[in-house]
């Protein structure tokens, strides 16, 4: 397990360094010239790119494995940040954060493929998924307004400078750190059961005891892959479009476009609120689905709110958002790694990554071109209010066990 602390202190760093640009990343735009229709656009085709990188991506780490995608995606980033200290113009930076979006979209599938092969059982998966979420939860807790403050003190240039050889060291570093599962693990017999397995029944396991279960499991579980419903990536697409939403909105709540610093803080609620609910382990006792779409009801209910400027203050109400997300995002990695049948973890997080950039691409848009019209809040609400109307409620969310039949088409489309 000391490659997987490692993994989370680079994920921390990686980490901390991205969200750094959240509130300064506007600003800086407007300073170049950019109107607010622009900075939508930007930020959409920056999430745009990461498509074909997350196809890629899925089959490349099934392939090649995560380490080489994890050390080449930190390098190309802190690389690229450097070059975006120096645009001049907002088409050269429209420019830079698209290659950006490409290049970091081999990151996430590749970190999340990684964990996951470092489990035994479903139940290590799923503490190592939270693990990731808290990893990234407490980075963007204290990121933005670090990058706010930094911004404040150095100014854009010496800022994304900084950030960018940070990010470049922290790839060289991962290129000795960072190791994979080792070959032999995949020998040892399986120590952990669960009920299924006390009642005669094989429990589900990633990793088998010997080649010939292994042959003959693989059928099975190639099945359960095939049998994930697509209509399981509406929630991601509908969580992403809101929080693309907010970020771009919420620099001009307000006005904070004249104070960084505050909008850092801001962002900072968010990540605070996220913390707090991934502190409340006990949660993870409760069905995943439940939470899920508890989590987002209660998601679009505080984007309502929010639109038609409820009587608390904005710090509450990103607090608020921030629990919401702490509570939804690990239950629906846990329960995709369940319904992968244990295989192809690249591919699987890959089509997770795709449907978070298609909703991150039509978030920023969508609120950049009709923010005279209505309220981009209002617009996250309507978003996040039909993913819960049409998302089954159980199926996409069932449990896998080996005693679990597949999932019929029919009703998976």
């Amino acid at each position: 397990m000391r490659s997987v602390v490692w993994l989370y202190l680079f994920l921390f760093i990686a980490f901390f360094d991205l969200h750094a640009q959240y509130p300064i990343l506007t600003p800086f735009a407007v300073s170049l010239g950019a109107a607010p229709s622009f900075i939508g656009l930007m930020m959409g085709m920056y999430s745009f790119t990461h498509l074909p990188g997350n196809l890629l991506a899925g089959f490349s780490v099934d392939r090649f494995g995560s380490r080489i995608f994890i050390v080449l995606s930190l390098l190309g980033a802190g690389i690229l940040l450097v070059l975006q200290a120096h645009v001049v113009n907002p088409w050269q930076l429209l420019v830079v954060r698209s290659i950006s979006g490409f290049v970091l979209a081999f990151l996430s599938p590749a970190c999340l493929a990684l964990l996951a092969r470092f489990a035994t059982n479903q139940v290590q998966q799923g503490k190592l998924m939270a693990g990731n979420g808290l990893v990234h939860t407490l980075a963007s807790v204290v990121s933005p307004a670090a990058g706010a403050y930094l911004v404040a003190q150095l100014g854009f240039t010496a800022s994304f400078q900084a950030l960018g050889i940070g990010l470049f060291i922290i790839g060289l570093l991962a290129i000795f750190m960072v190791r994979v599962p080792a070959e032999a693990i995949s020998a040892s017999p399986p120590s952990v059961s669960y009920p299924a397995a006390a009642a005669g029944q094989k429990a589900f396991s990633p990793i088998h005891s010997n080649s010939g279960e292994k042959t003959a499991s693989q059928p099975a579980m190639a099945a359960n892959t095939a049998s994930v419903p697509w209509s399981f990536y509406i929630m991601p697409f509908a969580i992403s479009c809101s929080q693309g939403i907010l970020f771009f909105e919420l620099p001009f709540v307000g006005n904070q476009l004249q104070s960084i610093m505050h909008s850092g803080i801001l962002f900072s609620a968010v990540s605070l609120g996220a913390l707090c609910t991934l502190s409340m382990l006990f949660l993870n006792h409760y069905p995943a689905y439940a939470r899920t779409y508890i989590g987002t009801f209660v998601l679009s209910l505080l984007f309502f709110v929010i639109a038609i400027h409820w009587p608390v203050p904005l710090f509450v109400s990103l607090f608020l958002i921030g629990m919401t997300k702490g509570v939804i995002l690990p239950a629906m990695s846990a329960h995709l790694l369940q319904l992968s049948g244990g295989v192809k973890y690249g591919r699987i997080f890959s089509y997770l990554s795709i449907a978070f950039s298609i909703g991150s691409f039509l978030g920023p848009l969508l609120a950049g071109q009709f923010r005279n019209v209505v309220s981009p809040f209002f617009i996250a609400f309507l978003v996040l209010m039909a993913a819960v109307t049409i998302m089954p409620a159980r199926q996409p969310f069932q449990p896998f066990t080996a005693s679990t039949p597949s999932i019929p088409e029919s009703k998976a489309s």
